[in-house]
């Protein structure tokens, strides 16, 4: 390590420095300043010995005389008055403000004159003793200036004044021949004593200042500090020049030391643009213009090829008598924590996995979209996108591979946005894009069908094709919300109303939302009432066998009956507790209460309780099932416990897991709503199932003709024979839906062809009355649902015209009324809309309503004409005389 430091100023050269052979201070020099500053109070505190040396002396003077003699000499007492007085100016005059604020080289000059005459008050005083002995009287006062000039010590213009003053009283008392040779002598002692303590000064000055800058332990704490990565030091003078500057900075600049000393230390620092400064060297060019101390500024360095930073603090180096010498400092290294910090300020704004603004960021985004200008708010559109399917690629590839779906869905996203918006990601699978000035729906239309129909197109990752969707709420301001967080609401509530009605698509936030989120919240906070009040209760379906009718056991199916809106479904509130966390209350209840209310049946019949994911998920599902059973008594072979297939979207060895404890109980399990999950045939491969439940939506209608309902249940029931499985097909509600579950070979049947569900007493009088058997009751034959119309037709039969009105229809049929007693098999010709004719058969007629099969299908659209112009066309009718068959039946008009 090398300590540079700038040149002496520079002076004449005479071959001589004046300023050390007087013992001033070079007022360029710091150093020098402050060793002369600290000599003039050395020189006040030890002004007392040389009293007492000289003190002594007198004494010892007047012992050689009488001291009657002594005291007969007025002038020697004057003298000595005179002495003290100087004496104390000497010992007092540094010690006063007003002095200490001067320079020491002014203070320097100050007390030279008073050293002399003190030195003459002296002599004078010893001659006034010692009138006739020469060189007693030498001796008396060369021993007081030896003293004197040990405590002078470098300030030699003292030692000179205080010889000079000496000699002065020499010559002035003594004659000049008869002290010659004493007198050359006293001065021949004075300068090789000056001349030894100029070389002690000299060699001493080095040694501090080499002590001071190169010493083997400051260099080596130095050292250790700047390579150990620490930090470094500097200094300027006082124009702001460098004067002493580390090598570990030098190195970092690729300058050497020398070639930095002498240059602006400003200049070290560099600017963002030309001319002008950065915030840190503005405030570091206050503080050297101020002369004020500084700590921890951050400033670039400048003339590097890569970006380098630095915290410097510095402070001013001051004489004790206020005079400014320069700076001081030292500084770290601040790159790498500037980096980190840029890293971490990156991170607070983007999204780590997919680049995008995240949710701060995008929240920022949105509100300066929507700050008002003059008054008036900005257009904006915002919108939520959610990925459907997106946590089955997760589940079944893994994390990795969903996060890499991810980023192939930011880039789409970037792609089909452009420059138009701002994208981000929320979290998980959400997105969301923000749209200033934009509020026109047809753009936003484009722009969100674009968005799904890409967002649809199959991703390639891991070598497999991956295809999920996605679905979009839209909200557009001002219209939909002035600020930032109603927007945001508003769209969530559109973005949910879309994955509600079927995912994929994307809706508009209407203001009706907005009334159905208020209701579903007010009706988790009435269905958390009911759980608590006892509000819900709990009713039977039964499950019949087939080929027996013999009741084998019951559905149990929560119901809600609400004080003020009457009956729930359980289509309405279950989603609700799911989402609300309310599911493991009513779960355990419903279990509990369940198998309290089995244990009364008879022995064989059946519990059937439905079981959530959320349930399924939760590892305490098999020590609630085991003591619902043991409070209850009920056999585990008597419980079954239903499941869906989400219960197959959690961790696959927590669900095998699951699976096995629950059979280790001894309770059957069954698949409920088979055919409207995911991939049902995969689950089959490995559940341990007992039983298979065709939902009810393949049931209704199987029997229609044309419906291939019937080939799905087939195939269905074979599937589970082949894998040793029951099935049970649900919802089945006519008798033709029962022959035809019969023919495919189910083995179970449920639904209201069996009966309706019922509380624990109608099931326990159900199970007595028809000694465990039921009975089918329904209509005769399943038909389409059809549409309630009130609608004048024309009837032909025979060449003639008849008149009834619609009451309901169907694509495939229709109920009538007018007509009495109309026979079975009855073909018309019959003209639902004008220009639109149809045919059909009666295939039943009870009092004036008959109901009448199409031949073919019909189109129900062409019959929504407007109310106006049917009521203009029956006026027509009537007008022209068309006999009224309220009044004249079928028989008589025959």
């Amino acid at each position: 390590m090398s300590f540079v430091r700038p040149k002496a100023r520079s002076k004449p050269d005479s071959g001589l420095d004046w300023y050390a052979v007087i013992g001033a201070a070079d007022e360029s020099d710091g150093g020098s300043v402050e060793l002369l500053a600290r000599a003039i109070r050395l020189i006040a505190t030890s002004w007392p010995l040389l009293m007492i040396a000289r003190a002594t002396l007198l004494c010892q003077a007047i012992g050689w005389h009488l001291l009657g003699n002594l005291l007969d000499q007025r002038a020697f007492l004057q003298f000595c008055v005179a002495l003290t007085a100087i004496d104390l100016a000497i010992l007092i005059a540094p010690r006063i403000p007003a002095f200490g604020r001067l320079s020491p080289n002014q203070q320097f000059i100050i007390a030279a004159p008073f050293v002399g005459i003190s030195s003459a008050l002296f002599t004078t005083s010893a001659a006034a003793i010692l009138p006739t002995s020469g060189f007693t009287l030498m001796l008396v006062s060369l021993t007081p200036a030896m003293l004197a000039v040990a405590i002078f010590g470098r300030q030699r213009l003292l030692s000179l004044a205080y010889g000079i003053g000496g000699i002065v009283a020499f010559i002035g008392n003594m004659p000049l021949m008869t002290l010659l040779i004493p007198l050359l002598l006293f001065v021949a002692g004075m300068l090789i004593v000056m001349a030894i303590e100029l070389r002690i000064s000299r060699r001493a000055t080095v040694l501090i200042r080499q002590s001071a800058l190169t010493g083997d332990q400051a260099k080596a704490f130095l050292a250790d500090f700047e390579h150990a990565g620490r930090g470094w030091f500097w200094e300027t003078d006082r124009a702001g020049n460098v004067a002493y500057i580390s090598e570990t900075l030098a190195a970092q600049l690729k300058r050497k030391p020398e070639a930095l000393v002498g240059k602006p230390f400003t200049a070290l620092i560099a600017s963002p643009d030309p001319g002008a400064q950065s915030e840190g060297q503005r405030s570091l060019g206050f503080h050297f213009s101020a002369r004020t101390a500084f700590s921890d500024i951050a400033v670039q360095a400048a003339g590097t090829s890569s970006e380098l930073w630095w915290s410097i603090s510095g402070q001013p180096v001051m004489t004790p008598f206020g005079q400014f010498l320069g700076f001081r400092g030292s500084g770290s290294d601040l790159t790498e924590m500037r980096r980190s910090q840029a890293e971490i300020t990156r991170l607070a704004r983007f999204d780590s996995l997919t680049g995008l603004a995240n949710r701060m960021q995008m929240l920022t985004t949105l509100e300066q979209g929507l700050t008002a200008q003059r008054g008036v708010a900005n257009d904006c559109a915002l919108l939520l996108l959610d990925l459907d399917r997106f946590k089955e690629v997760n589940d079944t590839m893994g994390h990795p591979a969903g996060d890499a779906l991810l980023r192939q869905v930011a880039q789409r996203l970037l792609r089909i946005t452009g420059d138009g918006g701002k994208v981000g990601r929320l979290g998980g699978d959400e997105f969301q894009i923000v749209l200033p000035g934009v509020s026109d729906r047809g753009e936003l239309t484009k722009l969100a069908d674009a968005i799904i129909h890409a967002l649809s197109q199959p991703y390639l990752i891991d070598g497999s094709q991956v295809v999920i969707g996605a679905s979009i709420g839209i909200a557009i301001a001002p219209t939909d919300g002035k600020s930032a967080e109603t927007l945001i609401r508003n769209a969530d509530l559109a973005l949910y109303v879309a994955k509600a009605e079927g995912r994929g698509i994307f809706r508009y936030y209407a203001p009706a939302m907005h009334a159905d989120a208020e209701d579903r919240r007010q009706l988790e906070q009435d269905l958390r009432h009911a759980i608590l009040t006892g509000g819900l209760h709990l009713e039977y379906q039964p499950i019949v066998c087939a080929s027996t009718e013999r009741i084998t056991g019951f559905e149990c199916l929560v119901r809600w009956h609400h004080p003020a809106r009457g009956p729930i479904s359980p289509a309405s509130f279950i989603p609700i507790a799911e989402d609300a966390g309310l599911i493991g209350a009513i779960g355990e209840w419903v279990l509990r209460t369940a198998c309290c209310d089995a244990v009364k049946w008879p022995e064989g019949a059946r519990l059937a309780v439905n079981v959530s994911p959320i349930q399924f998920a939760h590892p305490s599902l098999p020590a609630l099932v085991m003591s619902a059973l043991a409070n209850a008594g009920l056999p585990a072979d008597r419980l079954e416990l239903e499941l869906t297939e989400g219960v197959f979207l959690a961790d696959g060895a927590n669900t095998d897991g699951m699976f096995a404890a629950l059979k280790k109980l001894g309770v059957r399990l069954a698949l409920d709503d088979f055919g409207t999950g995911y991939s049902a045939l995969g689950y089959l491969k490995t559940a341990p199932f007992d039983k298979i439940k065709i939902d009810q939506s393949f049931v209704r209608g199987a029997a229609i003709k044309g419906s291939r309902n019937a080939a799905i249940v087939k195939s269905i029931v074979s599937l589970a024979e082949a894998l040793g499985m029951e099935t049970t097909a649900e919802g089945a509600e006519t008798m033709d839906e029962l022959a035809l579950i019969r023919s495919l070979g189910c083995s179970h049947v449920q639904g209201y062809v069996y009966g309706r569900p019922a509380d624990a007493e109608a099931t326990l009088a159900l199970l007595e009355g028809g000694d465990g058997h039921a009975r089918a009751a329904g209509h005769k034959a399943s038909r389409e649902p059809r549409t309630a119309m009130l609608r004048s037709v024309m009837l032909g039969h025979d060449g003639n015209s008849y008149s009834a009105r619609i009451r309901n229809i169907s694509k495939h049929g229709a109920m009538l009324e007018g007509l009495i007693d109309v026979p079975s098999g009855t073909v018309f010709q019959i003209e639902l809309t004008k220009g639109y004719v149809v045919s059909g058969s009666c295939r039943w007629s009870e009092g004036d309503r008959l109901g009448v099969e199409f031949e073919q299908a019909i189109d129900l659209e062409r019959l929504r004409a407007p109310a106006e112009t049917e009521r203009d066309r029956e006026k027509d009718r009537m007008a022209a005389g068309v006999p009224d068959f309220y009044r004249d039946n079928w028989k008589r008009a025959g």
